[in-house]
């Protein structure tokens, strides 16, 4: 089953340029050092799929003409990951569907927290329309076409009138995850997502070797480093190196990148081969 990845977004949480810096990093003129909060869109098995929301995803979305989606996962809570989901009201308003969102349970209460309104009863006209969706990373799950959800219509001076399910949940795709922690000690947990073929894995900084079976044969795995040296929450650039070569992927890519790694060219000359530095608007496929 054919996937195509696009990075949305491959840099850290403030990303680059970074506000008030002026760095040379920040004050590049390469398009490719301009790098949004840390997202990708998988097109898989006739799905499209949002990996995190975060404040970049309007801009992201436009950019990339996003219109459709069938489910989002979210990897964590951090709000450089979900700090978009409000965004998703336009595609309510579009699809005339709730927005499927995929995630572990103590992310969906960060959500219920910090969007009390797009899940309080009665529910403020013009909310997010949101089903949730608990996984967890011991499992493989489907990710189903938002095709036989329940149809809402706005109504003017009410909100949103649902209207019940298609009666099918049409077509779907397999999903592995890949848990991982972005912080080795705090022990937060992170899920990672294989498409097929192609991994996408970010914000972590240990992934245990049980984890790494799950990742054989990949034709494309990306990871994140947001310096060179260690980091309390993501791995450094020759640990994240070193996994590369344990996975064996065909290409690696290294994502959520900050102003402290080099300008994207310089970068991509200091690593190995078939290892390269992800930038915003990348198809891999």
């Amino acid at each position: 089953m054919k996937t195509k990845l696009t990075i949305l977004g491959s840099g850290t949480s403030s990303g680059v340029p970074m506000v008030g810096c002026n760095c040379a990093v920040c004050r590049s003129a390469d398009p490719r050092d301009k790098r949004l909060r840390a997202s990708a869109l998988v097109e898989y098995g006739g799905l499209t799929i949002l990996v995190d929301c975060g404040p970049d995803f309007r801009a992201q979305a436009l950019a990339a003409g996003i219109g459709h989606l069938d489910g989002i996962l979210l990897t964590h809570n951090h709000m450089d990951h979900i700090g978009g989901l409000d965004d998703t009201r336009a595609l309510n308003l579009c699809e005339s569907h709730p927005v499927n969102i995929y995630c572990e349970s103590y992310v969906e209460a960060s959500l219920r927290h910090m969007y009390a309104y797009a899940f309080a009863e009665p529910k403020y006209p013009g909310a997010p329309e949101w089903h949730m969706h608990t996984i967890d990373g011991s499992s493989p799950f489907k990710v189903y076409s938002n095709a036989g959800d329940e149809v809402i219509k706005w109504e003017k001076g009410f909100g949103y009138r649902h209207f019940g399910n298609q009666g099918s949940e049409g077509k779907s795709v397999e999903v592995i995850p890949i848990q991982g922690w972005h912080h080795k000690v705090k022990k937060l947990s992170v899920l990672g997502y294989r498409f097929g073929d192609i991994a996408y894995l970010t914000d972590m900084n240990l992934i245990e070797d049980c984890e790494l079976e799950k990742l054989h044969g990949l034709r494309a795995v990306t990871l994140n480093c947001v310096k060179f040296d260690s980091h309390h929450s993501h791995f450094s650039l020759h640990e994240v190196l070193d996994f590369f070569a344990k996975v064996g992927a065909q290409d690696s890519y290294i994502t959520h990148i900050s102003h402290l790694l080099p300008p994207h060219a310089k970068f991509e000359e200091i690593l190995p081969d078939g290892v390269h530095p992800a930038y915003d608007g990348l198809i891999i496929e």
